[in-house]
């Protein structure tokens, strides 16, 4: 493989076994997603060297960072890495810590200059670590990782110690470096948020081992996974923006149909993901107009799936979409729920998530 990414790792530490063979896209957002403990921050660090027992093989194109001939050390490793905890350097500005790494690099001024643009340093500049919000750390330590011009960059949960404040504010940010990096980015995570916004590919792991890998999407929307056992299971649709009205409300096409849910304001045709959850879809046998719901629709049972206290999962075709609605048995019993039957999926428009 010349052209992708190939990853075929194991380390043992104590009971715990990580043993993963991975085939990448050298291109957009890898997702490493699962549980904590599962071995995503384990995988990241032995990718980077950093781990001195990891055994096996890391390729990255044409070059070989590690096989059974040879392994480079993590300082000849080509990556940029962002840790949860940033690991500026105290004493030094923002500019200072933004100038230790990419002197040592030997990068172009351009480069440096350009990353201090787009991710809105220029104000900050001057001040020192303990005076910035942990958004603004964050800000600095993507744009040193990636002013050294990394051939890969590797995040491990930059999200995980902000508040949800500065997790929004910190997410448009990493959909611009996705966007204009030009570099495949392994973005370690537990958050369902940042997987559905920001992976092209998904790898789901547990214990140690790969439960799942493939386009974000398919691997997202797949209801034999354990995503579809969480409280916050759901589905991953494409949509883009037709309208906005002066209250906010968007009015989105997807494969569904046109949904309508409160975001951001964004220009009409810019693509966009939604969340729907399954825990927000409710069903019936017939359309309501007549109730404040504002997404309706049509959709084909599929499938009934148990899950633990009395509830259950149905898995719906909408007009070709994938949709999960979370009900109670006694919901299955009432409406005389059964696969091939046509129902109506509603949705609240507060509820949904873009």
């Amino acid at each position: 493989m010349t052209d992708g990414i190939r990853i075929a790792l194991r380390v043992a530490r104590g009971e715990f076994r990580l043993d993963v063979d991975l085939a990448l896209p050298a291109r957009g957002v890898t997702a490493v997603f699962g549980p904590s403990g599962s071995g995503k921050s384990t995988l990241l660090r032995a990718i980077a060297g950093l781990e001195p027992d990891a055994a096996g093989e890391v390729r990255i194109g044409g070059e070989v960072w590690q096989d059974a001939a040879q392994r480079l050390p993590a300082h000849r490793r080509a990556t940029g890495v962002v840790f949860q905890h940033t690991a500026l350097l105290p004493h030094l500005s923002v500019d200072g810590n933004l100038r230790y790494g990419w002197k040592r690099a030997g990068a172009p001024q351009a480069l440096l200059d350009g990353w201090i643009e787009r991710l809105a340093l220029v104000p900050l500049l001057a001040r020192r670590p303990d005076t910035l919000s942990g958004g603004e750390r964050q800000r600095v330590a993507l744009a040193r990782a990636l002013a050294c011009d990394p051939r890969w960059l590797l995040l491990d949960e930059p999200l995980s110690a902000l508040d949800g404040e500065r997790r929004a504010e910190i997410l448009p940010y990493l959909e611009a470096v996705r966007r204009e990096a030009g570099i495949p980015i392994l973005h370690v995570t537990h958050a369902m948020e940042e997987a559905a916004r920001l992976a092209d590919h998904l790898v789901l792991m547990d214990a140690g081992k790969v439960v799942a890998a493939g386009p974000a999407l398919d691997v997202l929307n797949r209801a034999d996974l354990p995503l579809a056992l969480r409280e916050d299971a759901g589905v991953v649709l494409e949509a883009r923006v037709e309208a906005r009205d002066a209250h906010g409300l968007l009015t989105l096409h997807t494969a569904a149909g046109a949904l309508h849910a409160h975001g951001p304001a964004h220009a009409p045709g810019t693509p966009l993901r939604l969340r729907v959850q399954a825990r927000d879809v409710s069903l019936a046998l017939h359309r309501h107009d007549d109730s404040s719901l504002l997404n309706l629709l049509p959709a084909t049972l599929l499938g009934l799936d148990p899950l633990p206290g009395g509830q259950v999962q149905a898995r719906l075709d909408a007009t070709g979409a994938p949709l999960l609605a979370r009900i109670s048995h006694r919901s299955v019993e009432r409406l005389e729920l059964r696969p091939g039957m046509a129902l109506w999926a509603q949705v609240k428009a507060v509820a949904l998530l873009v």
